[in-house]
């Protein structure tokens, strides 16, 4: 059975998670990923003075410093930017640098000083989820439903305002205020996870499940949905590793759990991650060197008249590589585009098929760019020869008709199947 605390605190960090991810898509869509990291280090200070000005560790009372604090670093950077010719990035290096310079300096004169119940204040470094009471995990539940509920009641404003704000200022859309608003809500935020996360740590509470999440979707609701569990899954699995091994504090391994989900996406995600973009490149690879191959066939046949074409020849018409040529003859055998005629190859009717619409998409890109792009004739071969293998069949189809059903290209070679599309 669960201890009736740790219930709470998964409850709490959870939501935190939850609440952190939501502000953190439309942080992360702005591309003001270091403002969050600055906020979160600016709340030290903040919460320090708190400490030092009323001598309790109570979160109702260090919460509204730390708001204060966050407040004032977001005024910071923007004055710095606005009455200076610092551009926004430095401006936050030095803000995040500053204020924490002084939070850590503030946070050492409470430890050494007189003060009364200073014991566990350095929590806030690191955050120690296991240290909060059920009066502050409620303090901070109420904080993230006003945090997601705000952002779904301006739901449809903030996303125009992300996406265009350009655009929002034309209708007539409050700008100001939508900034404002999500500057608030930023941080609140990062605010909330302070004590679980810690100041450090919180900006990749905020930043890392958007970020993730941006692999798998490109809509905004997705987005928003798969950043939430992204965040909760994280934060539940967080707390109770730090459960397990109580000398280990909550926020670090809140985001190395991130940390492992982000790697995770970024690698393994279906269309945007490393491993899948590396298969579409090498089977692109492998259908480019596949046509080229055809190609070079079509050319060497019809140039000769012969049927069948020797594999010497056929390598040192376009140089190819010994064994992608090797491989490459053995895909096309299997595909039974090409079939062995003694020690020679030949195209069969469907490598054929294949051969001439590569060669018919090559010239007519050479004519297109030559007749709608005023490109010289003898500058456009290039060209054409790197489009031949992504044109679709829709594509094709609509250049033929633009050109007016061309039968030869700039060169006055014939283009082949062009009778085809006139039906």
């Amino acid at each position: 059975m669960l201890d009736i605390n740790l219930i709470w605190v998964l409850a709490g960090c959870a939501l935190i998670g939850a609440g952190s991810s939501v502000v953190g898509v439309f942080t992360f869509l702005r591309k003001e990923s270091l403002v969050g990291d600055a906020v979160a280090h600016s709340l030290l200070p903040g919460v320090v003075l708190a400490f030092m000005l009323f001598q309790l560790k109570s979160i109702w009372i260090l919460f509204p410093g730390a708001l204060i604090a966050g407040w004032l670093s977001l005024l910071s950077i923007s004055g710095i930017t606005q009455y200076s010719k610092i551009k926004p990035d430095t401006a936050i290096a030095i803000v995040l640098s500053v204020f924490f310079a002084v939070g850590i300096v503030l946070l050492t004169n409470v430890q050494q000083g007189t003060y009364g119940n200073q014991a566990g204040l350095d929590t806030f470094i690191f955050g120690k989820a296991a240290s909060m009471l059920p009066s502050e995990i409620n303090l901070f539940i109420l904080v993230d439903l006003i945090l997601i509920g705000t952002i779904f009641l301006f739901y449809p404003y903030l996303k125009l305002f992300v996406f265009d704000p350009e655009f929002s200022r034309a209708i007539g859309l409050p700008v100001r205020l939508l900034n404002f608003l999500l500057s608030t809500l930023t941080v609140l935020a990062v605010a909330t996870g302070i004590q679980a996360v810690g100041v450090v740590l919180m900006a990749a509470l905020i930043i890392t499940p958007a970020a993730a999440a941006r692999f798998f979707t490109n809509s905004l609701k997705a987005l928003i949905f798969i950043a939430v569990l992204i965040g909760v899954i994280s934060s539940v699995c967080g707390v109770m590793i730090s459960y397990t091994a109580p000398s280990m504090p909550t926020g670090p391994w809140i985001v190395m759990v991130l940390s492992l989900v982000a790697v995770f996406s970024f690698i393994f995600s279906p269309k945007k991650g490393i491993l899948s973009r590396y298969l579409l490149r090498k089977r692109h690879l492998v259908k480019m060197t596949d046509e080229n191959v055809l190609k070079a066939m079509y050319h060497i046949t019809n140039q000769s008249h012969k049927r069948a074409v020797g594999i010497t020849v056929l390598s040192e018409a376009r140089r190819f590589d010994g064994q992608q040529l090797g491989a490459s003859l053995k895909r096309l055998l299997k595909s039974n585009e090409i079939q062995r005629e003694n020690a020679d190859i030949a195209l069969t009717e469907k490598g054929n098929e294949r051969a001439a619409r590569v060669v018919r998409l090559h010239r007519l890109w050479e004519l297109y760019l030559n007749k709608r792009m005023n490109i010289a004739e003898d500058h456009v071969h290039n060209d054409a020869e790197a489009i031949e293998h992504i044109i679709t069949p829709e594509l094709e189809a609509e250049l033929v008709k633009d050109l007016g059903y061309p039968e030869s290209d700039p060169h006055h070679s014939e283009i082949p199947g062009i009778k085809s599309f006139r039906k």
